[in-house]
């Protein structure tokens, strides 16, 4: 058999280790994709920002002319003048309207009631007629007691002649001395039986009197208590019908215990003038005078009550009805403006007032100090003179030093109403705050 035989040739050079080439550690690293892809966000943003910002500053200069040219615009306002006047000063309350009396008719007899002369809501002045109970009872007994009086009357002229008689035959000794002194004696107590029995006529004839019910006193009847034909008692406690008199009528109020001095002293030197208001606390009612202030103050509350008396000739004070009471205590000559004149800000009350001349007109924030309001009035006790002219309507778009168009230049801010209601203590009316970088500087007030 064959047998393998390496195969015959030269020999194969042998592998040297330390002939091997080297690995290559030379080479330079291959660039990363997202180091590309930053750069290239970056530089969007940059352009984005350099476009906003040319934006912007395209925007801000129009801003800026748009402001020049709103500033170089003259804002119509509505001007008034500062006037100087005397204004009433009152204090104000809150009370009631009360019957200057008050009556409930009642019967002083007992009987059917046959007729009822008045109607409900009439008014009736004193002996009017109001209802009339069935006399024909008391008449009776007036009648009687005449008969018994004519009765006695008889027996005493009988006893009188027996007395003369005997009078005269006391002095032939034909009566005695104490038969004289009987006959007497009748005489005097038949003179008593007659003033008894006139007496007893007396009170028939008032008895009589009173079923003619008449009124008392000058008013208004209210609601019908009783109907015709029903039996009556002097015992009952509802009336036949309550008459109240309205004129004149009080008016019963409060005020703070604080105002009691002042009260006091207005009603040592004379009458007090008090006006009644209707609910919208401008419409004067009647006028009248306060009659009495309570001798104690109320603890509960810390009020005084005082009762003040009006005329009431056109009846439009009712009882019950609820009324602002104004009491005036004293006049005073002040600065008057429109109370929406009067702005408010976060340092206090200001008004914008007008200067220059012509069509050159811009406005100055000028602070004041309001001394009472009322109605739609203030009275202004510091920071503006007399004839000044001040913004009446408008304000909302002023500022400090903003140009004007004087819409009505010659509309007196005093003249424009009348200040016969007064004022009272108050704050400014409006509520437009002045800008930021104009703040108010305080009075000094």
């Amino acid at each position: 058999m064959p047998t393998n035989q390496p195969p015959t040739g030269p020999p194969l050079p042998q592998a040297n280790p330390s002939s091997r080439p080297a690995p290559e550690t030379s080479a330079a690293p291959k660039p990363r994709r997202g180091f590309g892809f930053v750069i290239i966000v970056v530089a969007v943003l940059c352009v984005a920002g350099l476009v906003w910002l040319v934006k912007y500053r395209q925007a801000e200069a129009a801003a800026k002319t748009s402001a020049r040219g709103r500033a170089d615009m003259a804002i119509p306002v509505t001007a008034g003048r500062v006037t100087r006047k005397d204004v009433p000063i009152y204090l104000d309350g809150l009370g009631t309207a009360q019957a200057y009396n008050t009556v409930t008719v009642k019967t002083r007899v007992d009987g059917q009631l046959v007729r009822v002369a008045f109607t409900e809501g009439q008014d009736v002045h004193p002996g009017d007629l109001l209802a009339q109970i069935d006399p024909r009872p008391f008449k009776a007994a007036l009648e009687q007691a005449q008969a018994k009086k004519k009765q006695d009357e008889a027996q005493l002229a009988n006893a009188k002649v027996d007395l003369q008689r005997d009078q005269d035959l006391v002095k032939d000794k034909i009566v005695t001395e104490q038969a004289l002194a009987t006959q007497q004696s009748l005489v005097d107590q038949l003179e008593g039986t007659v003033q008894a029995d006139q007496a007893g006529i007396d009170s028939a004839q008032v008895q009589l009197d009173y079923t003619t019910i008449s009124s008392p006193l000058e008013g208004r009847c209210g609601v019908r208590l009783v109907d015709q034909g029903n039996i009556v008692h002097a015992t009952d406690t509802n009336g036949l019908v309550v008459i109240t008199q309205l004129r004149p009528i009080f008016v019963v109020f409060t005020l703070p215990e604080q105002d009691v001095g002042i009260i006091s002293r207005q009603m040592a030197q004379g009458p007090v003038t008090v006006l009644a208001l209707d609910h919208d606390n401008k419409t004067v009612l009647d006028t009248g005078t306060v009659a009495v202030m309570d001798n104690q103050i109320d603890t509960t509350t810390g009020t005084i009550k005082l009762k003040a008396a009006f005329p009431n000739q056109d009846l439009r004070l009712c009882p019950g009805q609820f009324v602002n009471p104004r009491v005036l205590v004293e006049k005073t000559n002040g600065l008057v403006v429109p109370e929406n004149v009067i702005q408010r800000g976060p340092e206090g009350e200001y008004v914008f007032t007008i200067v220059g001349q012509g069509s050159n007109l811009t406005v100055k924030l000028t602070p004041v100090t309001v001394g009472r309001m009322q109605d739609d009035w203030a009275l202004v006790a510091k920071g503006l003179t007399n004839g000044q002219e001040v913004v009446v309507d408008g304000q909302y778009r002023l500022e400090d030093g903003s140009k004007v168009n004087v819409q009505d230049a010659e509309h007196p801010a005093g003249s424009a109403g009348d200040l016969g209601h007064g004022t009272r203590r108050g704050s400014g009316g409006g509520t437009n705050h002045p800008p930021a970088n104009h703040p108010p500087k305080e009075s000094g007030a």
